[in-house]
Formats: structure tokens, C-alpha cells, sequence
């Protein structure tokens, strides 16, 4: 595989203006845990850093253990300070973003946190902080339940002076019953337009950019179906194993954490029909389309078009690691997969006898999140002087992590006498292209979410349509033998039955060898 060129912009562009969140209070219930800390307190940061926020924009982070408003800073501090994500980290930039933080110390089970809450949001906003406010539940799915019910019998779901929304993170439950009756709680207490499932995958840069690159560009979509494309795969491989989310992982699995989000947000993304509008209702209504369009999988077609697997030992980067069932929370008799793969096909027009491919795991060979789109050789071999030289298929893929960027394989005539084809890549990546880091996504869909903006957030029957189509696999997988566990070394490319789910088209994987 040679590379030929770099894409650049072909015009110089103006940047533009940054645009601006509402004032609010931010109330962060598991405002001690994990993802607060890693994800959601850096990307504040740095908005606030490239001057996104408001001058009345405040954070009331909610969590059982007592602190003190100075000892949350400091613990937040710490955090952000070794983050990745706080790009423009200095002491002074932080000291002057503390000054928004505060800590109220609450158990979400006790029917007394809410009117307490009350309390005190009200006393806040009698002096200069914002009337809106946004609710955002980083804590375990079990909890959403209480927390919104205990938020409408406080009243603060309603707000004479300005607007209040709600922000839950994936997964959104673990089956359809349960993703319906957590849609029934929330609709009972707040309208569905003040509602943000978020999914952080489509705050990614590239993510959104597969909309402009299909429909902002004449030379692609008139090829973008079915007569065409040959297939599509959908990748999201990742080194690490379980860290310290054994207890989550063993309830969840990477069906569930994986394929019912964000592998299908990608599918449905690059699969759906051109929306009227860049607007929430028309690119989620698209989505929904897409979902719509694939049929549940039966038992059999579960057994067919399925592949599960859960790593053990290997080695990852040169150093020995244990399999899943030797880490530390996690039974020994596991059953819980920690790779997925599935075929599936959507039933419309532009699609049909297209299989999309999707695969996820834990502890692969490579970090790696791509969509890549396979199109059909040509009808002839013109250039093929011998049987087993045909000129290579061409593929669109693009790379959501890392190095977000766009790729396309096409032919190219090899120097010299002869009439003999190579396969070159024309590259596109966004930093090198714009000279710039792409803005993590947290800080996109936080900034939409205070913005009022929809559009890069998961719809109820959106979240409900994925459920339908995952659902019934994992109901397969229970009445299905499980596969021997562990059948596939750390550090490998997954199980020897995912390379067959494939192959039996007469295919393969893109490769997950770093090299490659």
C-alpha cells in the first residue's frame, strides 16, 4: 500500500466564531465518579478555556461522600490536571474555573436530597447565578429511575424562569422492555425536546463528518447504494481490557456496551437517506429509518450471523496480560463476551444484499474505530495479465480514532514498461489537513446540550429501534451453547470464528496489525 498524497484544504478559510453556550447550573449527579472526572470536568475546562461559556455558568456536583466545596476542586483538580482532554491545562486557568465548582453532599436514594436540592439551587439563583438548569446523570443506569422521579417531585423538572434539561449517558438500559419503561419514567417527568441521550461517538469529528463528505459532495452519493457497494464494515478495537469496570462489564458485555450504541449510530449514519436539514428532527428521523428498515434476527439467523468471544492471556504492547475470567471481579466461570461481531442487512432500496459488518472487542491487537466502505471491482480485467492480479476494490474508510481522518484506496498504474496496477491510498486527516487538534467530544454535545441543540443526541424511538434489533440476539445467545471461553488470546485480532463470519463471502477483515 503506497500513499501518494496528503488532502489539504484548497482554500485558505476564516476561523470562525466560537459559539456560545446559555448560562446555566450544571448539576452532576456521580460527581465523584470516574467519568466526571476523566470526561466531563476536562471538556468543561477547555470551554471555558477557549471562552465558550458564560459568565454565569455554574457546576453543583452531587455524590454520597462528604466534601467540602474546597476538597472536590482539589480532587477535580488533580484529574483534570493529568487528563488528556484539558488541552490548555495551566494552575492559574484552573483557579479561575474552581470558582464555578461547588459540592452537595446526597444520597440519590433519600426522598429528602431533592426538596434539599431545591433549597438550595434556589438560593443560588437568587443571587447572580443563571435561572436554567441542566441536569446530568453520570451514574449507573440502575439509578436513572429515582433520580428523575425524585427531580419531578421536587418540581425541578419545570422552570418558570428559564429552560431545565436532563442528560443520561449510554447505555440507555439492557433490553427493549427496560429502554421503554426508562422513556416512560423520563416522558413522565420531562418533555422529550429537554431530553439528551448521550452517545460520545457522535460528538466525534469524523463521525459528523461522514453527512458532509456524503451529501456535500456530488462525486460520492450518486454511488453511495447498492449497485456499487459490495460491503461495509464497522470496527471499534480497543487494547485495553475491563480496568476497573469488572462489576459493569459482567452485566453488560460488549453486545450491550458496544453494538447497541455506538456501532449502530455508525451504521445508521452512514446508511441513512439525505435529511431535509443539519437539523435534530430530520437527521434522527433518517436514523430511525435506517433501524427500521433492519429485520430482528431469529434464533437461527443469531447462530449464523453472530460471533462472540472473550479474550485470555497474551501479550499487549510487549507486556503479559491475564484473560478476562482472571481479572480481578470477574467469576471465573464467565460467559460474559468481551468481543462482538454480526452481520446485518438493511431491507430498502439503496441497500438491499448489502451486508453491513460490525465487530467489537477488548484487548485486540490495535486501537482502532473505523467505517470502512468496500466497493465493487470492475467488470473486466483489463489490466490483469494473469489470473490472480486483479485490480484491487476500492474503499472509503473513515478513521473516527485515532488520527480521525478519511481515507480512499484506489488503482494507479505502476511506474515502468508495463502495463502492471498498484493499489495507492489518498489520505485526509484533520490535524495535518487544518493544523489543529479536533475538539474532544465531550465538549461538542456538552456545548450542543447548553445550546439547545439536538441533532448529535439519540431520540427515543431511536434508542428503542437499536433495542429492537439487539434484543433478540442476546435472548438467541441465552438459548444458544456458548462458545468454549476463552477463544481468542490478548492481543490477537479476535476469534478464528470472526474471521469465518466474513470469509464465507469470500472477504476479510481490514487488518488490526499496526503496521498494516
Amino acid at each position: 500500500m503506497a500513499t501518494i498524497v496528503e488532502a489539504r484544504p484548497t482554500t485558505t478559510y476564516a476561523t470562525p466564531a466560537l459559539p456560545k453556550a446559555d448560562s446555566c447550573i450544571l448539576v452532576i449527579f456521580g460527581a465523584t465518579g470516574d467519568l466526571t472526572r476523566r470526561k466531563l470536568i476536562p471538556a468543561l475546562y477547555d470551554l471555558a478555556c477557549v471562552g465558550c461559556m458564560s459568565p454565569h455558568f455554574d457546576i453543583v456536583g452531587v455524590g454520597r461522600k462528604p466534601l467540602s466545596d474546597e476538597q472536590f476542586r482539589e480532587s477535580l483538580e488533580e484529574a483534570a490536571a493529568h487528563s488528556k482532554d484539558a488541552r490548555n491545562f495551566t494552575s492559574e486557568g484552573w483557579r479561575d474555573f474552581a470558582k464555578r465548582i461547588r459540592y452537595f453532599a446526597a444520597d440519590t436514594d433519600d426522598p429528602q436530597t431533592y426538596p434539599r436540592l431545591t433549597k438550595y439551587l434556589g438560593e443560588m439563583r437568587r443571587t447572580e447565578c443563571s435561572p436554567n438548569l441542566l441536569f446530568y446523570l453520570a451514574t449507573p443506569t440502575s439509578l436513572f429511575d429515582e433520580i428523575i422521579r425524585g427531580l419531578g417531585a421536587a418540581g425541578l423538572n419545570r422552570n418558570e424562569k428559564g429552560w431545565t434539561r436532563v442528560v443520561v449517558e449510554k447505555p440507555f438500559c439492557h433490553d427493549l422492555a427496560s429502554a421503554r419503561k426508562l422513556n416512560e419514567v423520563l416522558l413522565s417527568v420531562f418533555h422529550e425536546e429537554d431530553v439528551y441521550r448521550i452517545d460520545h461517538y457522535l460528538g466525534k469529528e469524523t463521525v459528523q463528518n461522514i453527512l458532509v463528505f456524503r451529501f456535500g459532495n456530488l462525486l460520492f452519493e450518486p454511488i453511495w447504494n447498492r449497485n456499487y457497494i459490495d460491503y461495509v464494515e464497522i470496527t471499534a478495537a480497543e487494547t485495553l481490557g475491563v480496568e476497573q469496570r469488572a462489576g459493569f462489564y459482567e452485566e453488560t458485555g460488549a453486545l450491550r456496551d458496544m453494538v447497541a450504541n455506538h456501532m449502530l449510530q455508525l451504521l445508521s449514519l452512514t446508511a441513512m437517506e439525505p435529511p431535509l436539514a443539519f437539523d435534530a428532527s430530520s437527521v434522527r428521523g433518517k436514523k430511525v429509518e435506517v433501524l427500521s428498515a433492519i429485520k430482528p434476527m431469529t434464533v437461527e439467523e443469531a447462530a449464523e450471523r453472530t460471533v462472540r468471544g472473550q479474550y485470555g492471556p497474551g501479550q499487549i504492547d510487549g507486556k503479559s496480560v491475564p484473560g478476562y475470567s482472571e481479572e480481578p471481579g470477574v467469576s471465573p466461570k464467565s460467559k460474559t463476551e468481551t468481543y462482538a461481531a454480526a452481520q446485518f442487512f438493511i431491507d430498502n432500496w439503496r441497500w438491499a444484499g448489502v451486508p453491513f459488518f460490525v465487530r467489537t472487542g477488548k484487548r485486540l491487537s490495535r486501537n482502532l474505530t473505523e467505517i470502512a466502505v468496500h466497493f465493487k471491482r470492475t467488470p473486466q480485467t483489463l489490466f490483469a495479465h494473469e489470473s490472480d492480479n486483479e485490480v484491487e476494490r476500492n474503499v472509503i474508510a473513515f478513521r473516527i480514532q485515532p488520527n480521525e481522518g478519511i481515507s480512499v484506496d484506489f488503482a494507479a498504474k505502476r511506474p515502468g514498461t508495463e502495463m502492471h496496477t498498484a493499489n495507492v491510498q489518498l489520505n485526509f486527516r484533520y490535524r495535518e489537513a487544518f493544523g489543529t487538534k479536533s475538539p474532544v467530544a465531550y465538549e461538542t454535545l456538552l456545548l450542543d446540550v447548553m445550546r439547545g441543540d439536538a441533532t448529535l443526541f439519540t431520540r427515543r424511538d431511536e434508542a428503542e429501534a437499536e433495542w429492537r434489533l439487539i434484543t433478540p440476539v442476546e435472548d438467541a445467545w441465552s438459548e444458544l451453547p456458548a462458545p468454549k471461553f476463552s477463544n481468542y488470546a490478548a492481543g490477537s485480532a479476535g476469534p478464528e470464528a470472526s474471521d469465518l463470519l466474513i470469509a464465507r463471502h469470500g472477504w476479510s477483515w481490514r487488518s488490526l496489525d499496526p503496521l498494516a
